[in-house]
């Protein structure tokens, strides 16, 4: 029985394969978590001030300065790192489409460069064959241009000085 014949749902990680495959709709897909991740971190923060002014104001009989802070300390804590984690849970996800995009675009341009490094090299061992230059005067007339141009030695200066 070939994939194409099972139906879609006995396959779970099908969807995820295609958004794994598709760039655009993996970035779609993590701004669905970090939607969700931030709902979660605005209500926790909620919650972890209504926590620390509960926690904050309940005094027992006999208590001195500072001991119902110090109570509470253990529980703001653990939601203050939660917190902390969330906020990093939330960069990691922007980071991860942003890299993920730039895979794409590596990709592209990786195969853009091997393209023009092959053409390179098929230029270098195949160079192009080029006509020989016209040369319409005589072998042994004198040129019109007696500069630089032609071959001299350093004998045939003819009045110029030496540097």
């Amino acid at each position: 029985m070939s994939t194409e014949d099972t139906p879609f749902f006995n396959d779970p990680n099908a969807a995820l394969r295609e958004i794994a495959q598709n760039p655009a709709a993996y970035a779609h897909y993590l701004a669905d978590f970090h939607r969700v991740v931030l709902d979660m971190a605005a209500k926790l923060e909620v919650l972890q001030r209504e926590t620390r002014v509960h926690c904050r104001g309940t005094r027992v009989e006999g208590d001195k300065m500072g001991q119902a802070f110090l109570r509470s300390f253990p529980v703001e804590k653990s939601l203050n790192d939660i917190l902390k984690h969330l906020k990093g849970v939330t960069s990691g996800l922007e980071k991860s489409a942003h890299k993920r995009h730039a895979h794409d675009e590596k990709v592209k341009e990786v195969k853009k460069q091997r393209k023009e490094k092959a053409l390179l090299k098929e230029r270098k061992n195949n160079p192009p064959l080029q006509a020989a230059p016209e040369n319409p005067g005589q072998q042994g007339a004198p040129s019109p241009n007696m500069g630089y141009g032609s071959p001299a030695s350093i004998y045939d200066l003819r009045g110029r000085e030496s540097a």
